[in-house]
């Protein structure tokens, strides 16, 4: 998730969890403990862009680092923090809480979360909400606004019960998209004439409704959007091929070799001119659910090689414009 959504989520959690022994300092208490795995953001300052694409979201987010760093944070607490009288055993519930509830709502977006670092290197995604999506984030939000300013204790917990109740009923009605657009992308595969590997689907920016889906055959991928108010099934399909042979002009193949376990395989090459370019399909297209045929958010310059710092977020609002944004909205209604 993005980092306000993990602020606003973590100060409701320390309310939740230490508010009676705390006061308003457990709302501080547990936006640190919940943020805490988004450290690994210091690896970009000396590692290299597709290095650092694997530090994010690596062993700060696994349970290693959870399991390590909860025992020692709640003996400091429990010996720094004289406030409340907090024991040893509430100070360890409380971050294994905190950090584990960030672990899982990372891995509910698409980039991947290493839980299993760094004793095995595969990827969790369960593509099922999307990085930025205001709707998660809106209740625990105004919540942690109206925590700044209520002190008596019962409507403070009606507030920070109502943030994360409907955080968590958002998250089973984003399951339930998931799981009819699943159905949904299998009924548009079933009335095809090729054979396709395996699939995925996931959510379009900012909301649950619309989602971006992909299926791999040998020699590439088939894209196309979904609705979950879709009615008549008539998908159509965009078909990208996935170029390695290009792999053989790169030079730097190590590089290309991160980026493609990185991508979990849904990656294609294409060639501009000189420019050799990398894209990771799982992030969607650049608006298009306008454009079936316009290229991928993430675009990554293979060679030569050029400035790929924000590869991750330079397509994602890139050509939102009035007439995408009104294709957007029609899109989601199933038009």
């Amino acid at each position: 998730m993005d980092s306000i959504t993990h602020i606003a989520l973590g100060a409701c959690l320390g309310e939740a969890m230490a508010g009676k022994q705390l006061g308003k300092k457990a709302m501080l208490t547990g936006v640190l403990a919940h943020s805490l795995p988004d450290i690994d953001f210091l690896a970009a300052f000396w590692l290299d862009t597709s290095d650092n694409l694997f530090a994010h979201r690596g062993l700060t987010h696994s349970f290693f680092f959870l399991l390590v760093m909860s025992p020692l944070l709640a003996f400091f607490f429990r010996r720094y923090i004289k406030k409340g009288n907090i024991s040893y055993q509430h100070w360890l519930f409380f971050f294994l809480v905190a950090g584990g509830l960030h672990l899982l709502l990372d891995a509910l977006n698409n980039y991947g979360t290493g839980w299993f670092e760094p004793f095995n290197s595969k990827r969790v995604a369960f593509n099922v909400i999307f990085v930025a999506d205001p709707f998660f984030s809106l209740f625990p939000g105004i919540a942690f606004l109206l925590l700044l300013f209520y002190k008596q204790h019962r409507i403070r917990k009606i507030i920070y019960i109502t943030g994360l109740s409907a955080s968590l009923l958002y998250t089973g009605y984003c399951i339930s998209n998931k799981l009819r657009i699943e159905e949904k992308m299998q009924d548009v595969l079933a009335a095809q004439s090729f054979t396709y590997k395996r699939f995925m689907t996931t959510p379009a920016p900012f909301q649950n409704w619309l989602w971006f889906a992909i299926a791999e055959t040998d020699s590439g991928y088939y894209t196309t959007y979904i609705s979950v108010f879709d009615r008549n099934g008539s998908n159509r399909l965009s078909f990208f091929p996935r170029n390695e042979n290009l792999l053989q002009e790169v030079n730097e193949k190590t590089e290309a070799k991160k980026l493609i376990r990185f991508s979990q395989g849904y990656y294609t090459l294409e060639k501009n001119r000189d420019t050799i370019v990398m894209n990771d399909l799982r992030f969607g297209q650049i608006t298009g659910w306008d454009d079936p045929f316009i290229g991928f958010s993430f675009h990554y310059y293979l060679q030569p090689a050029t400035d790929n710092k924000l590869v991750v977020q330079r397509g994602r609002f890139a050509n939102w414009n009035k007439k995408t944004w009104r294709a957007f909205v029609g899109r989601i209604r199933g038009i």
